[in-house]
């Protein structure tokens, strides 16, 4: 031990000096000492030793149980050191021979005893029997205690059960209402989970961030940003960084454009960082809008970028189709960024999205397992097979498929399918067509796809196959939609949708961009 430690203890109570102990060694020379002088059979000075050695980081679990051993009438305190060590080591059956051990002595377990076991279990099995004892020793008003029950329960799906804590508590404060939102909406409930949201008597930022995240996670974009303008509308609660990516998420998700735009003035009046989460947020958010050059600036001013970062800035410059831009900027991250992930090269094959840049996409593919150890999953594989069907190597992409070394899903053959109408690959795009309605006979878009293939080809005896099919199947047609924010108000549009009151002015616009479209091309293969 260093000179300097030991050099105050003959002034310094053995508490203080447990109080500074940073290491097992400096630890047993204290007990050691402890020992020598008498003072082991002080209750107080006993429990510190033992709880260093099984709690602390730097303790030795091992030791701790040879100290616990020692103690003649171990108090809940020690039993509660115990117990923690072996269940924060994954040392279950331990840990329950343990209480097991305490209960035999007679001593009872307080709250501390009885959340440490709620945290560390899985199985709802042993939840319940956790859930028991609470109850059995009276501890069913212990906040703490109720909170943790409503999460593991709605962790283990059981929100039967989580309602049933939270209705049986007398104690409830506000983090025993959010814990049951976030239950719910980690199951899927959204409703419910706002029903328990309404019947709040008080809501703080993490409450509204709960809801907003549960609507993002289950898609209600649209609900997240509502619910976000009544927060607006609340002076008490102002949003914390949590709730603010969710409703960047959301915005990002459905192109609420004016929303987003005062979220990020937000963040720079109110003096908040670009951090990870809500840096990665906003590049997310510009480039999904197509204000790539936004969210290039914002990328330039994160003082820290990880992986997805780098990866998002990655992405968000390939749908905006700055391809080339997306894979130097790859190549930079290769030389002085993180080190790339399997998300990252999602990316990079999306900037692959051309036909001069098949082969590069190609190199790449190899690279991703060879240079950094990342086996291709089914994701890559369909950026892969759609590249090269759409740019007209059909073959090349079917042979791909046929190499994969996992079941191609219904996305690939799609692609596939695509190709082949695309460059007139007829007869195999049959047969891919007739594959993908086996293997997903309740899409409606591979339907479509086929019958378009047909009535390219004149089959108008196919075409009206197809259709009696997808009736006699029950196959609902899923019509397809856009948006656009004005003033802050996302229009929607279906196809050939006609209830806008501006529709006509809406078609005479699109026709007249369409007639501008044909004439640049006619222009263009002039000068080819």
């Amino acid at each position: 031990m260093r000179p300097s430690f030991w050099k105050s203890a003959s002034d310094l109570p053995y508490l203080r000096l447990l109080e500074r102990c940073s290491s097992m060694h400096e630890l047993k020379q204290i007990y050691a000492h402890v020992i020598t002088l008498g003072l082991a059979r002080f209750t107080y000075i006993t429990s510190r030793v033992l709880s260093f050695c099984a709690v602390s980081e730097t303790g030795d679990l091992s030791y701790a149980e040879t100290v616990f051993n020692k103690i003649v009438a171990p108090t809940i305190f020690d039993f509660n050191s115990m117990i923690t060590g072996f269940l924060n080591r994954s040392e279950f059956e331990k840990g329950l021979s343990v209480y097991a051990q305490m209960r035999t002595l007679g001593v009872e377990p307080n709250a501390r005893t009885l959340t440490v076991m709620i945290k560390a279990f899985l199985r709802l099995s042993s939840i319940n029997q956790v859930h028991c004892q609470i109850m059995k020793f009276g501890h069913g008003s212990d906040l703490y205690a109720i909170s943790l029950l409503i999460t593991r329960y709605s962790t283990c799906g059981a929100m039967e059960l989580a309602r049933q804590v939270f209705n049986e508590s007398s104690n409830r404060n506000i983090v025993c209402w959010t814990g049951l939102i976030s239950g719910y909406c980690s199951n899927g409930f959204v409703d419910e989970a706002r029903c328990v949201f309404d019947a709040m008597p008080e809501r703080n930022d993490v409450s509204y961030s709960a809801m907003a995240s549960g609507y993002v996670r289950n898609d209600c974009f649209n609900e997240a940003i509502e619910l976000f303008r009544e927060l607006k509308s609340c002076a008490a609660v102002k949003p914390n960084v949590s709730l603010l990516v969710s409703v960047l998420d959301a915005c990002a998700a459905v192109g609420a454009f004016e929303e987003g735009k005062w979220i990020h003035s937000y963040i720079d009046e109110n003096g908040l960082d670009y951090d990870l989460k809500m840096g990665t947020a906003l590049i997310d958010f510009y480039a999904k809008c197509g204000c790539i050059k936004t969210a290039e600036e914002i990328f330039d001013k994160m003082p820290l970028k990880d992986v997805t970062a780098w990866s998002s800035m990655i992405l968000g410059l390939a749908i905006n189709g700055n391809n080339e831009m997306g894979l130097e900027l790859f190549h930079e991250m290769e030389t002085r960024g993180p080190r790339p992930n399997a998300i990252t090269f999602i990316g990079v094959f999306t900037a692959c999205n051309h036909k001069t840049l098949v082969n590069e996409a190609l190199r790449l593919l190899g690279r991703m397992s060879k240079v950094y150890g990342i086996f291709p999953l089914i994701e890559h594989y369909g950026c892969m097979v759609d590249l090269l069907a759409r740019t007209g190597q059909v073959k090349e992409a079917e042979i791909l498929i046929n190499t994969m070394p996992m079941e191609p899903d219904g996305a690939i053959w799609g692609s596939l399918l695509n190709g082949c109408l695309m460059h007139g690959h007829m007869k195999l795009g049959e047969r891919v067509g007739k594959l993908l309605i086996q293997l997903e006979p309740q899409h409606s878009g591979r339907y479509v796809l086929l019958a378009n293939m047909y009535a390219t080809m004149g089959s108008w005896e196919g075409v009206m196959r197809l259709r009696k099919m997808m009736k006699e199947r029950g196959v609902l047609t899923v019509p397809a939609w856009s948006f656009i924010e004005i003033n802050g108000v996302v229009h929607k549009f279906l196809v050939d949708d006609k209830c806008h009151p501006q529709w006509r002015y809406i078609y005479s616009v699109l026709n007249q961009l369409g007639r501008e479209l044909d004439t640049f091309n006619v222009m263009n293969d002039a000068r080819s």
